[in-house]
């Protein structure tokens, strides 16, 4: 299971490198000043930046099988998740009145991203689980 895990992550990666992309070409981080976008900055590369982080725990995890690695990228997942929710809702509320960069992402990347992330947070609190015993 932590290889799927980590196949999983990588798709939830590429869509969300793709979503970044659209958010920085559409002027993201140029709307800052204005307020115009309903992301600040922070929160768009806290997001990926703890992704990341919580997968080099993963893959340090699925090379040794200590776990504590397994419940320490859990735990990180688990606050860069609470924070794609956040981005998903603010975009969600813009509505379509809103001017924002994000206003560009595509339904379905944002559903594939969100799935897929789902679908890996949940194989990585099993893996963690069955890894402990629980």
């Amino acid at each position: 299971m932590g290889l799927v895990a980590i196949v999983m992550w990588l798709i939830t990666a590429m869509v969300g490198i793709y979503l970044l992309y659209l958010w920085l070409s559409g002027g993201g981080l140029r709307q800052q000043a204005t307020k115009v976008t309903r992301f600040p900055a922070v929160l768009v590369f806290a997001h990926p930046a703890l992704a990341v982080s919580a997968l080099g725990c993963w893959i340090a995890y699925v090379v040794t099988f200590e776990r504590f690695f397994a419940w320490l990228s859990f735990g990180v997942l688990t606050v860069s998740a609470l924070l794609g929710f956040t981005m998903f809702t603010r975009w969600l509320g813009g509505g379509r009145h809103a001017r924002g960069a994000e206003q560009r992402f595509p339904l379905v990347a944002v559903l594939l991203h969100g799935l897929t992330g789902v679908v890996t947070f949940v194989l990585v609190l099993l893996t963690a689980a069955i890894a402990t015993g629980l």
